[in-house]
């Protein structure tokens, strides 16, 4: 009797494990690479046609002001894979491996011990182009870094007969291959026709001249390495023609994703499924004449971020507030996923603003963007602090290094009200935040240079 009564408590307690495990959405994060939060025609860019990123935006909810931790590929996928700040664990360079103690505390290995099926498909850069192995950071390597075939071998990882939720990562490179385009190289994984009329090629933007009392430090940078900045000569023409190939770039991969998108539509799987499509940062695109990354301005930090709930709640939803698009995926997908977030992250999880799908709820006070000119040189470091109404951003050199911007009117970011009296109070208030962050963000173990900060 005493053994049947155990028995019976013993398999009473294993029926919520089991009824959780399967109740827990599968989870699919799709992204790109180099592509800024308004390169999609559901934010109102009429340059180009992204049907199924519109697609994903009508399932879902889409955040306009999520930024990326570092504007660079390495140093951006590392926060989104460690839910670590690239500054914390020296990983502010591309090429970087991951320090030995962070190896297995990724997010593919918290959700593999979770009991996820995880997959990876495509760009990993962490520090390697594709994952180092056919099972690595807790991910089964699906395809190599390469958008032909990506999506394929996504197709049939989803057509799998799974027997516990999946969480698959789609990593895409283009519109990366502006970079080689910009260099006249030949373009790795697409091919675009030059249009034969300018008049075809998309307008130059309304910030396209360099602002008065712009960061001088970005213009040293940019002299330091034609390769990265080809564009240096470029005339108005010229950067129309880069623009339009930036468009065609994007619908190029647009395309790519419809192919994963239109299995979750066979399959139905948006009933039981997260979807999340992000980017680890966007391009100049000539705003302000700035091609490639790097740079705080909003076309290089601010990357798209969208989220589909299961059973499409709140969709077609656009919400403000604020989403550090690195730090915060891991805590984020953990929370779905009931996985633990190791101790040390720095991250918030989105998922109850998304769940609460109300334009009105309370999100994070502000975030930070960091970055650091590494493929250039020049010694540049920097940080952005965002906040509701307003942009800050601080270099640690140059001339006009403290920038402030209002974020209601004037994302463009052409009017630098760090050199007006008039805000001083609300530049004071910036200084104070990013303190405060670089107090609560150590580099091994030290406070970072709270010295750049003016008084």
């Amino acid at each position: 009797m005493k053994r049947n009564l155990t028995s019976a408590l013993f398999c009473s307690a294993l029926v919520p494990m089991a009824a959780m495990a399967q109740d827990r959405p599968n989870i699919i994060y799709i992204m790109t690479d180099q592509q800024s939060a308004t390169a999609m025609s559901c934010a109102g860019n009429t340059d180009l046609r992204t049907p199924n990123m519109d697609r994903l935006a009508a399932h879902g909810v889409r955040f306009e002001n999520a930024y990326c931790s570092m504007p660079l590929s390495g140093p951006s996928r590392s926060s989104m894979f460690t839910g670590y700040m690239p500054g914390m664990v020296g990983l502010c360079a591309n090429g970087t491996p991951l320090p030995d103690s962070l190896r297995t505390q990724t997010l593919g290995t918290l959700m593999s011990e979770a009991g996820y099926n995880c997959a990876y498909a495509g760009k990993w850069h962490v520090h390697t182009n594709s994952l180092p192995s056919e099972h690595a950071f807790g991910f089964e390597r699906l395809h190599e870094h390469n958008d032909y075939g990506l999506a394929e071998a996504c197709v049939e990882f989803l057509r799998r007969k799974q027997d516990k939720p999946f969480f698959l990562v789609a990593s895409f490179d283009n519109p990366h291959n502006i970079c080689e385009y910009a260099r006249k190289q030949k373009m790795p994984y697409a091919a675009i026709e030059e249009p034969a009329d300018i008049e075809d090629c998309p307008s130059l933007p309304a910030n396209y001249a360099v602002a008065p009392y712009d960061a001088d430090a970005l213009a040293f940078e940019k002299s330091l390495k034609y390769r990265l900045h080809p564009t240096r000569s470029y005339t108005p023409d010229d950067w129309r023609h880069y623009r339009n190939a930036y468009c065609r770039l994007v619908e190029t991969v647009d395309a790519e994703i419809g192919k994963i998108v239109d299995e979750i539509d066979r399959q139905n799987l948006w009933k039981n499924t997260v979807v999340i499509f992000a980017s680890d940062h966007g391009d100049g695109q000539g705003a302000h004449q700035w091609n490639q990354k790097t740079a705080l301005y909003e076309e290089v930090a601010n990357v798209p971020f969208i989220v589909c709930l299961p059973g499409g709640k709140n969709a077609g939803k656009v919400l403000p507030q604020l989403v550090n698009a690195g730090v915060d995926l891991m805590p984020s997908v953990c929370d779905w996923g009931g996985a633990k977030v190791p101790a040390g992250r720095k991250g918030v999880s989105i998922r109850p603003i998304v769940e609460k799908g109300d334009a009105a709820a309370p999100g994070q006070l502000y975030i930070v963007s960091e970055t650091a000119f590494t493929e250039t040189g020049g010694g540049t470091v920097g940080w952005m602090v965002r906040t509701a109404d307003y942009k800050y951003v601080l270099y640690n050199m140059g001339l006009y290094r403290e920038q402030l911007f209002d974020m209601k009117s004037d994302r463009g970011e052409m009017r630098n009200l760090a050199v007006e009296q008039k805000y001083r109070d609300v530049v004071k208030q910036h200084r104070a935040l990013l303190e405060e962050w670089m107090k609560n963000h150590p580099v091994n173990g030290k406070t970072p240079d709270l010295r750049y900060i003016p008084e």
